[in-house]
């Protein structure tokens, strides 16, 4: 496994998109000259060829003289080594700067993903961030890679009208004249084209987005019988996504058609031309079977020239969506002056009145979800607080330093695609203290139970698993990593008793010494702590450890034993 295919990304320019796209080409300028230069060599080679296959005729074969022939005959063999040349490397390096457009602009969605955080669903859809990251970018890398082909292009229709000159200077106007007139009449169509090819790629971003929404939350849907809503809205977006599509390829199929027909009618009236002027007298016989040639071979670059014009719009489409996310900015953002962070230290938030002392295991009863999950947000700096480690501010601190040594996990903690030892051992710890962690978790029997065990593939968020198995896999894996402080929302609610109270003996032997807080109501786990806080709108309530609250506090009581009791 190799690394990142750049490890500088540099900073892109999103104040548009076609400066995002000029950004682009200049990081990889050396690779665009390259290929420029060879699409020069090649389409000049191409544009030569005509020339030196009509004076073979002329000057060897009409003549009969055999030197010239040779000679000439010579010349077109170079020409068309040269050509194919140039044609096989500018091909290499146009992929080359396709690749680097497109796996550049992965690699800056990924950071900003990451960037990101838990804010980027609060502020673009899932979906849309996938169709950017499949689709958008074989849009930039196209878009970046037939900018230097257009300098060929360029060459290769100077060299052509040039030549026709040289033949009649009414068939050198003809081809001066008639090129950019076509150009102007096929990206006249491009126009309308790339407007309703971004309708539909919005379209199909809002159908990805309800797809995704649709697929994360099935379960819950079969539970308050959503299903057929959802579908019907999926129905309906599918619909208007097709029918963009449609309107699309109307004008996409306009573009198609007229790349085929008005470089082809151009060719006829070449041709024509160059008919009467044989018949004429006004040119020779090898300057007709040039002329033709040249005809021929202005079909290609005429049908390129269409075709960069639509990567082109295409680009700038995709380069808008792209530009979208990469300008979306972080809700919390590092301190101008960040300060070193403490080795240890107690976790406290004012705003609550909880403290989490330095290497103890200490719960959160709340008799309101919620209440803990705003606490565990300031505890992890997921939203901007009071709360300090150490007696340093987290505000204070790099958020990469926070997340370092501060791991939030909670019962919405996501699994990704692939064997399942990559998914709990991200990093390599190594299977010794994997297995350490998967035990701690009581997650062997789930393991041991798939056919390839740790190395079997996990489907996508893990939709294989039950409820109480996903909660002990991302236990484990929140174990392995080890973080000086650790924050447990609601780790074994989908879990059954008999584990549960394994998993609070284990969770506190693995954390023994490191300071562990769990947000639960979970008589197992809080009569393991060393402390329990009792949570409500107002604040803590009350301290101290289980037995001592249950005494204590009647309302706490009431809602660690259900009432029961």
């Amino acid at each position: 496994m190799g690394g990142p295919p750049f490890k500088v990304l540099g900073t892109p320019d999103l104040r548009t998109p076609t400066r995002y796209l000029t950004w682009m080409a200049r990081t990889q300028l050396s690779v665009l000259l390259g290929e420029a230069a060879f699409s020069v060599l090649g389409l000049g080679m191409a544009a030569v060829v005509p020339y030196v296959l009509g004076r073979t005729i002329d000057d060897g074969l009409t003549a009969g003289n055999a030197s010239a022939l040779l000679a000439w005959a010579s010349a077109l063999l170079c020409a068309g080594a040269l050509q194919a040349v140039g044609g096989i490397y500018q091909h290499r390096m146009s992929i080359l700067a396709y690749c680097n457009a497109a796996f550049r602009t992965v690699q800056l969605l990924t950071r900003k993903a990451t960037e990101l955080g838990g804010a980027l669903p609060r502020q673009v859809a899932t979906g849309e961030v996938v169709t950017v990251g499949v689709s958008d970018i074989k849009w930039i890398g196209a878009g970046v890679e037939v900018s230097s082909t257009a300098i060929g292009l360029l060459v290769a229709f100077a060299v052509v009208t040039v030549a026709l000159l040289g033949m009649s200077g009414l068939l050198g106007l003809v081809v001066l004249l008639g090129t950019p007139l076509l150009l102007i009449t096929i990206s006249a169509v491009i126009r309308p084209l790339a407007k309703r090819q971004g309708l539909h790629r919005e379209q199909i971003g809002q159908l990805s987005r309800l797809g995704v929404d649709i697929a994360t939350g099935i379960r819950v849907l079969r539970g308050i019988g959503g299903e057929r809503s959802f579908a019907e809205r999926y129905r309906l977006a599918s619909l208007k996504a097709r029918t963009a599509g449609v309107h699309a390829g109307r004008y996409d199929a306009t573009l198609q058609a007229a790349q085929v027909l008005l470089p082809g009618a151009f060719v006829v009236l070449v041709v024509w031309l160059g008919g009467r002027f044989v018949v004429g007298d006004q040119i020779t016989p090898g300057d007709l079977v040039a002329m033709y040639a040249y005809a021929t071979f202005l079909v290609n670059p005429l049908r390129a020239a269409a075709d960069l014009f639509t990567s082109i719009a295409n680009a700038l489409v995709s380069a808008r969506r792209t530009i979208r996310i990469l300008s979306l900015h972080p809700e919390l953002a590092d301190p101008e002056t960040p300060r070193n962070p403490p080795s240890s230290g107690d976790l406290v938030d004012a705003g609550s009145g909880f403290t989490a002392r330095a290497g103890m295991f200490t719960a959160v009863a709340a008799d309101v979800p919620e209440a803990a999950g705003r606490v565990a947000d300031r505890l992890g700096r997921y939203v901007d607080s009071g709360v300090t480690y150490g007696k340093v501010p987290l505000s204070d601190l790099r958020l990469a330093d926070v997340r370092q040594r501060i791991l939030v996990v909670d019962a919405e903690a996501a699994m990704f695609t692939g064997p399942l030892r990559d998914e709990l051992d991200p990093f390599g710890e190594g299977d010794t203290r994997l297995k350490a962690a998967i035990t701690a978790a009581s997650a062997d029997d789930i393991v041991e139970a798939l056919p390839n065990h740790l190395d079997t593939e996990v489907d996508g968020l893990g939709r294989s698993f039950s409820g109480g198995q996903r909660q002990r896999l991302i236990l484990a894996r929140a174990l392995l990593f080890d973080p000086d402080v650790l924050v447990l929302v609601d780790p074994t609610s989908a879990v059954d008793a008999h584990t549960e109270a394994r998993i609070a003996e284990q969770l506190l032997s693995f954390r023994s010494g490191r300071t562990t807080i769990v947000m639960s109501t979970s008589p197992a786990l809080l009569d393991r702590a060393d402390r329990v806080a009792f949570l409500t709108e107002a604040g803590v309530v009350a301290d101290g450890t289980h037995r001592e609250l249950l005494t204590s506090q009647p309302q706490y009581r009431a809602l660690v034993t259900k009432g029961e009791v």
